[in-house]
């Protein structure tokens, strides 16, 4: 069986690399379109975060005690 030539990422890990590029190298609209990015990526985690509130206070309403 062949191994990938590459390890797998772990989670958060290009998350943890591109905070630790260096801004300095981008054009103003470079960073423009990154904050773009990172605004839609927030907003995407936001959403998620309430998928899974919404979530555990369906099964919090379903097994609690009355």
């Amino acid at each position: 069986m062949d191994e990938p030539s590459e390890p797998r990422m772990l989670r958060g890990q290009r998350l943890a690399e591109a905070m630790r590029e260096d801004l300095e190298l981008y054009a103003v609209a470079e960073l423009e379109e990154r904050i773009a990015v990172l605004e839609g990526e927030i907003a995407r985690c936001r959403a998620q975060i309430e998928r899974k509130r919404a979530g555990r206070a369906a099964a919090d309403a379903l097994f609690s005690r009355p």
